[in-house]
């Protein structure tokens, strides 16, 4: 037990500002979601997809509200998995941290296949096949800076969002003489596809909602850094909150643009393809180097993506380990109290095991009903907080706990239904392992 005690009392440093959390927000969210999933939404809801971004913006906003008032009173790394066990009980903890290490990590394989896609587009005629050894080889890659340290991952992480952007940047300005020529015709109809019923019109809204939602959730990866963050009363709300703000803008831009260009369809299929679903929409400017400059921030944009994604799973192994869910090597921190290299290493083999799946819809649509299931719970500990601790009006947590456990079940039932199954494994873990932690509160 003193062991325990001892291991709880390890700290990480605060060495993150107000730049470096809004920097790693949107390292976090401006990949995958954009250059990947704006894809698959297209393809679920045509040109409503656009509905679809909204929609889910507006509940990443409540969440974003719930995230920021609890990680301002709990800032430590794990994020809703100990706001849970604070707030709630530790059984609603713990499934919030369970949820979590699935849906971020087939999120990561998401964007590695997705970056793997893309990088293999530099070299004609190279097979398929492969996809799956250039993403792993990145996993490897984003593994060895993480262990590095923090601080070294931000640098990187200023470079690679600033390129993706400068590349987002690029392709919307290149598409309006695009969308100038071709006017609407690629958004007609716009509600759905051809001879759609309205059941059909809002099925497909919803189900693009719940797959969209996962593209806003890297203002999360700020709340699980909570620990590591300076002044978090002060810095962790208003980070999380611009991060936000830009990313909706962005994705409603380039989405729209997309569509303009090729058309839902063609948007659909490559995402489905070889997963460089602006690049096929890039071919259509007429700019010479276009497909080049997407493809270069499309790559390092998913690879900050899962830089930040191997930095938040990391910190979350790290703070179940402290509640005795992994093993106390997991617990371990490097002698400068920078990284948790032990709880690094299991992260990259979680993600490299996803990755063989090879599919982005099956990886990003499981990563839509766990995340769901996180968020919903994040908000149920954001309604529960006590006047003096709260930040928001209660509404908003409200609304976001309906929001997203009402989205979890528009993803594929194929994915719901697993999504379940892994919470009843779960759980049963947790009366396995949670012992001496059960109902504990710091």
């Amino acid at each position: 037990m003193a062991d325990n005690k001892n291991a709880i009392r390890v700290q990480l440093k605060r060495q993150i500002g107000l730049k470096g959390a809004v920097l790693l927000g949107l390292g976090s969210i401006i990949g995958t979601g954009v250059f990947v999933s704006t894809g698959l939404v297209a393809g679920v809801a045509g040109p409503a997809a656009l509905v679809a971004v909204f929609l889910a913006g507006l509940l990443a906003l409540c969440n974003a509200f719930s995230s920021a008032q609890l990680a301002a009173n709990y800032p430590t790394s794990g994020g809703s998995f100990e706001f849970g066990y604070r707030v709630i009980a530790g059984p609603v903890g713990f499934t919030a941290g369970w949820m979590f290490v699935i849906a971020k990590s087939a999120s990561a394989a998401t964007a590695a296949l997705g970056a793997g896609g893309y990088l293999l587009g530099f070299f004609p005629g190279v097979q398929g096949e492969w996809g799956i050894p250039v993403a792993i080889v990145m996993i490897l890659v984003v593994t060895g800076i993480v262990i590095n340290g923090i601080r070294s991952s931000n640098r990187v992480n200023f470079v690679l969002v600033a390129i993706s952007l400068a590349s987002l940047g690029f392709f919307v300005l290149a598409g309006i003489p695009v969308w100038a020529e071709k006017g609407w015709t690629h958004f007609i109809p716009f509600w759905g596809f051809e001879h759609s019923s309205l059941t059909d019109v809002i099925s497909g809204i919803l189900h693009a909602t719940a797959l969209m939602f996962v593209a806003y959730t890297g203002y999360g990866r700020v709340a699980t850094l909570g620990e590591e963050i300076v002044e978090p009363k002060k810095n962790l709300p208003k980070a999380i909150q611009i991060t936000l703000g830009l990313t909706i803008v962005i994705y409603a831009v380039v989405l729209f643009i997309a569509i303009s260009a090729v058309g839902h369809q063609a948007l659909y299929d490559a995402a489905r393809g070889d997963s460089a679903t602006l690049v096929t929409a890039a071919r259509e400017f007429g700019v010479a180097g276009s497909e080049i400059y997407l493809a270069i921030g499309a790559v390092t944009a998913m690879f900050g993506v899962l830089l930040n994604l191997v930095l938040g799973l990391s910190r979350m192994v790290l703070a179940m380990s402290r509640r005795g869910h992994f093993p106390k090597v997991f617990r371990k921190i490097n002698a400068s109290g920078t990284t948790p290299v032990p709880a690094v290493a299991l992260t990259a083999v979680i993600v490299m095991g996803l990755t063989l799946l090879g599919d982005v819809y099956v990886t990003w649509s499981l990563s839509a009903f766990t995340v769901l299931v996180y968020y919903g719970i994040t908000n149920w500990a954001a309604a529960w907080l006590t006047d003096e601790q709260r930040m928001y009006p209660r509404i908003w947590a409200w609304a976001g706990l309906i929001g997203c456990f009402f989205l979890a079940f528009w993803v594929d039932s194929d994915f719901w239904l697993w999504g379940l199954g892994l919470i009843t494994i779960g759980l049963m873990w947790y009366g396995m392992t949670a012992e001496e932690f059960k109902d504990r509160r710091r």
